[in-house]
């Protein structure tokens, strides 16, 4: 009887298993995919994306746990991203995190219904990513580079530490609303410095050897690199020109002083890959990007290079000095 009975009880504990299983099974692993607009490598961009998976991991998403993020490098190639577009689109996932306006625009062009964060968009109103800052309205919001008005200090900090300069080339990409924008705020300041402007496309490296090799051959001449991908892209012939033909130059991105360039004035972008895991972990929760304002920075960064100051010749101020988050020396 008792052998009867224990059977009977096993036998009726099994049928609840199927219940028991059920309730317990794990919620499922939310997608996540990334974009990035350069190539993988370098201890500056790698500090970023590990910005933005600690700042996941803090709001409770761990790859392989709970989350899958798939990330692709686009190189600065735009028929690499493209592809990548259309691999990431194909993954369905919950949202995508864009870096740089050379992906979040084919991105929304592939599709208007997988919710996107940007981030380092100079504008993403101009490019048409967003209604407003305020209201994006679709189905994309995140964290825009700076207001144009940024792009007057870079000039203003290349004349501090090189009073001599006056001639400037500005840098700029002429396929993005952000590369006319930029060059405007600089040249409405131009006059008050006593410095002539010249005008370059970012387009391939042969262009901008060509372009840069011919202005440096007239004395008292600097270089400002608006912010871009295109530049980021191109940054070793870049600062290997600058140094080549002594030219002192203002960056708006930190990896360029880091790289031997003389002083950069920006954003700082770890804060914003760390801010977007923020925005993205509201998506995964249910908020839609139409409800998120696009946000603009709110820490920005003054570094300098001392070494390549002294290659050049150029000492710099004080009370330059004195105003730097980070001195390389």
């Amino acid at each position: 009887m008792s052998t009867r009975r224990e059977f009977i009880t096993l036998l009726g504990g099994a049928a609840a298993w199927p219940i028991a299983v059920s309730a317990q099974q794990p919620e499922r692993a939310r997608r996540i995919g990334v974009l990035m607009s350069t190539g993988a490598g370098g201890s500056e961009v790698e500090a970023r994306v590990a910005a933005f998976l600690a700042g996941l991991q803090q709001l409770g998403w761990t790859d392989g746990r709970n989350a899958r993020i798939e990330t692709r490098w686009g190189g600065g190639d735009a028929e690499q991203i493209r592809k990548h577009v259309a691999a990431l689109v194909s993954f369905d996932p919950d949202v995508i995190l864009a870096v740089g306006t050379q992906t979040a625009g084919p991105l929304l062009e592939a599709t208007r219904i997988i919710p996107i964060v940007f981030v380092q968009v100079a504008d993403p109103v101009g490019a048409g990513f967003v209604d407003s800052l305020a209201r994006p309205a679709g189905n994309a919001t995140g964290f825009a580079n700076f207001e144009y008005g940024i792009s007057s200090k870079w000039l203003e900090l290349l004349k501090e530490i090189a009073p001599r300069l006056t001639r400037v080339a500005v840098l700029r990409d002429p396929s993005v609303a952000s590369g006319t924008g930029q060059l405007g705020a600089i040249q409405s300041v131009a006059p008050s410095f006593a410095v002539e402007l010249t005008s370059i496309d970012l387009r391939g490296a042969s262009g901008i050897e060509r372009a840069l090799t011919a202005f440096a051959r007239k004395p008292t001449g600097g270089l400002i690199v608006t912010a871009g991908n295109l530049g980021v892209v191109h940054r070793d012939l870049i600062l290997a020109l600058a140094a080549r033909h002594e030219l002192p130059a203002c960056f708006s991105d930190r990896i360029f002083v880091d790289q031997g360039g003389l002083i950069s004035y920006g954003p700082d972008r770890i804060d914003q890959y760390r801010r977007a895991a923020g925005y993205v972990n509201r998506v995964l929760r249910g908020e839609r990007p139409a409800d998120l304002p696009v946000q603009v920075p709110t820490k920005y960064e003054l570094a300098i290079n001392l070494k390549t100051a002294k290659a050049l010749g150029l000492t710099v101020p004080d009370k330059l000095l004195a105003r730097a988050d980070e001195v390389i020396e």
